[in-house]
């Protein structure tokens, strides 16, 4: 059932089981007649599931979740936890996750981690699915539900531009400032520029985008090229701007967002889950990540 949902098609679904296409749809048809329902909309193809198949496949991500829980517990009683951490990341986050890595490790030196970047909405698709064990996300902007959290640093807003774009004296520049320069930002599929958007909204100002992009390190690449570009402070404290470029906080409104770990609640069974949810005190990154800021005129 998993494997079906996750290829949308009997013969890959079959062959990710290792089994033939027959086998597999005389499988489902026998948990159909235990059961006593249909659980697969079927046609000349794979159409779905039925709403029945919708419970049931809800309690078959359960139940491998808990068999590979069991698996885990089993092995770290035996000899300490072993296989690999999954972490779906927002791309602003990708920076901190090194501080995640070198502990996470120290601790558990047979775990390999893996990183992916996706967004906010991709995280909570794939925590659902059980396709990754933690994600890394925003935590008091569009709240996931069902999910268990553990609150790391706040998220604040900066504008990187040339140093000639803006006048020498400015450490601070509004929303509506920003606005009226040629700006390069991440795509609307990503929380962080919705969170951007209500910022120029608030403001009462409709920004100047030239430029879209999914990756953090392209928004500086472009400010090398000439435009602003905005972007969070985590990434500044990992990246340090070069001399060529200037870093302004966002003023008029202040903006800040929790970033933290989430996990589906009932994956906190597992041993990894477990383990990786303790690994930090309530906002103990917030002080490593936080850029300085030295607030003093504003750009209006």
């Amino acid at each position: 059932m998993v494997a079906l949902e996750r290829e949308r098609h009997f013969g890959r679904a079959a062959q990710a089981c290792h089994v033939s296409q027959p086998a597999l749809s005389t499988a489902i048809r026998s948990l159909e007649r235990e059961l006593g329902v249909p659980l697969v909309r079927r046609g000349t193809r794979f159409e779905g599931f039925t709403a029945e198949g919708e419970r049931v496949l809800l309690w078959a991500r359960r139940a491998l979740a808990d068999v590979q829980s069991l698996a885990q517990e089993v092995d770290r009683m035996r000899s300490g936890l072993e296989g690999t951490l999954r972490l779906g990341v927002i791309p602003t986050a990708l920076v901190a996750t090194t501080h995640i890595t070198t502990r996470f490790r120290e601790r558990h030196p047979r775990m390999r981690v893996q990183h992916i970047s996706m967004s906010s909405r991709e995280i909570a698709q794939q925590l659902a699915g059980g396709d990754i064990d933690a994600g890394l996300t925003y935590l008091d902007n569009e709240p996931l539900a069902d999910v268990a959290t553990r609150e790391l640093w706040v998220e604040r807003y900066f504008l990187v531009c040339p140093v000639e774009m803006l006048p020498a004296w400015a450490t601070t520049i509004s929303w509506t400032a920003a606005a009226a320069l040629s700006l390069c930002l991440l795509t609307e599929d990503m929380q962080h520029r919705r969170i951007v958007d209500a910022a120029f909204a608030r403001a009462g100002a409709t920004p100047g985008t030239v430029v879209l992009t999914n990756s953090i390190s392209t928004l500086i690449a472009h400010a090398h090229a000439g435009l602003a570009a905005i972007t969070a402070g985590p990434w500044l404290t990992v990246n340090p701007l070069p001399p060529n470029l200037r870093a302004l906080p966002l003023v008029d409104p202040v903006v800040e967002h929790t970033v933290g770990m989430v996990t589906a609640r009932d994956a906190q069974r597992s041993p990894v889950v477990r383990e990786l949810m303790a690994l930090f005190e309530p906002r103990e990154l917030d002080e490593r990540l936080r850029l300085p800021v030295t607030l003093g005129p504003v750009v209006v």
